[in-house]
């Protein structure tokens, strides 16, 4: 049995800091998981950006309420889920989660967790486990699944990898040419045929 795995932002959602760094004006909130590989750092960074502009959580929450899923995705991922089990594994939050997983239909999603102050401001995060994407997919396999896993970013090789398919998907032409035994497409449509392959 298949569990098809896939990133968030980038996949099925536009990247939350690229539209946050467009409302707020921000340019530097531009730089993601397609840029800085080491997750932990980048977040840290964001979260020095926000103290010196003096910027918390609901100001991200109020960009989050106006993002909207990329064309498509809902439909695509309401097809897949008619025939297999499909879940979302990201290194977003769950205080930013909630309305995009509305509008994608509630589907499911192992994410991570801010940790915010009585002032509003966002003092740090938790994440859910170590290599959150990659031990989710071992443990997926380890109770009798095959996954298949769908990412854009260079926090998503790992689990790319380790699945029995692992398909870029929107990615920049630094990681497809980086990674030539990965899979790539642009559209929903190649990437249902890409899943549905033997």
């Amino acid at each position: 049995m298949n569990m098809i795995c896939f990133d968030l932002e980038g996949v099925l959602v536009p990247e939350i800091w690229i539209a946050f760094s467009e409302v707020s004006g921000i340019p530097e909130l531009r730089r993601t998981t397609r840029d800085e590989p080491d997750y932990t750092k980048l977040m840290n960074w964001r979260l020095g950006i926000l103290r010196e502009h003096g910027l918390g959580l609901k100001q991200i929450q109020e960009t989050i309420a106006k993002i909207d899923p990329l064309p498509g995705a809902k439909e695509f991922l309401d097809e897949l889920r008619s025939f297999t089990q499909a879940v979302i594994i990201s290194d977003t939050f769950s205080q930013f989660a909630g309305p995009l997983m509305k509008k994608l239909g509630w589907p499911t999603l192992f994410c991570n967790e801010l940790t915010v102050g009585s002032d509003g401001m966002i003092d740090g995060f938790r994440l859910r486990i170590k290599d959150t994407k990659l031990s989710t997919v071992r443990a997926f396999q380890s109770i009798g699944y095959e996954t298949i896993a769908v990412g854009d970013s260079f926090n998503d090789l790992d689990m790319l990898k380790a699945s029995k398919k692992g398909i870029l998907f929107r990615s920049t032409d630094e990681i497809i040419r980086a990674n030539p035994d990965l899979p790539s497409c642009d559209t929903y449509e190649d990437l249902m045929r890409l899943i549905i392959a033997p």
